[in-house]
This record gives C-alpha cells, structure tokens and sequence, in this order.
C-alpha cells in the first residue's frame, strides 16, 4: 500500500512559475513508475508527465514540453513538477500518481493503470 500526499499548489500569474512536490509512504516507491496528471473543471484527467523508477526517462505531455520538468529524489521519497511559464490553460487539479507495474520505457498516459493516487493540489494562474 501507498499514500501520496501533493503539495505546493497555489494562485500565481501567467508567466510565473510553481514547484509541486508529492511525498510518498512506502519503501517501494524507488521501484515505481511516477506520473502527474491534471484535471480541469469539466474536463477529463489528463496526463502531464512521467518518470521512470529511477529517473532516467521522462515523458510529457505536448502541452507542457518545454515548460514543465520532472523530477524525483528516491532518498526522500518524492517526485516533483517544477512549472515554468505557467499559462491560464495550466489552471487545473494537479494529481501525482504511482505505477506499480515495470514497462520498461514505456508509460502509461491514461490514468487507468496508475494504482495509487494523491488527493490533489490546486493550481490556479491568473491573466
């Protein structure tokens, strides 16, 4: 079992940038596949980003290439999405998420599949 705790959302202007942090329980989790996914009001959840068990391969969405970075420290059991140039079409639920299953290089970016789930960080960016 796995709890993943997000933190570091927030209100911020366009152009400006956040660090969203999930801390996860369990000593499994430097074995796992790591994701973030958004959700916006009225739309469906959303991939955003991936990294693999031990850092090496990232993944993200087209949206965010470029702006976004993702990270992990297995030390601390925490991933981490550091957003720049955040723009009003970021403003959404942010939820990290954990894959238990190894794909090799591969992802999964629907969020079935993803067994463990946070409980969400707003992030809201103003004009």
């Amino acid at each position: 079992q796995m709890q993943l705790v997000e933190s570091g959302g927030g209100l911020v202007q366009a152009g400006d940038s956040l660090r969203l942090a999930c801390a996860a329980s369990g000593r499994a989790f430097s074995t796992y596949a790591m994701a973030w996914f958004r959700q916006a009001p009225g739309k469906e959840r959303e991939f955003v980003s991936a990294i693999s068990w031990n850092g090496g391969i990232t993944n993200y969405a087209d949206s965010v290439k470029g702006r976004f970075t993702i990270s992990r420290d297995n030390a601390k059991n925490t991933v981490f999405l550091q957003m720049t140039s955040l723009k009003p079409e970021d403003t959404a639920i942010y939820y990290c998420a954990a894959d238990p299953i190894y794909r090799g290089a591969s992802f999964l970016t629907s969020p079935v599949g993803y067994v463990y789930w946070g409980q969400g960080t707003q992030v809201t960016v103003s004009e």
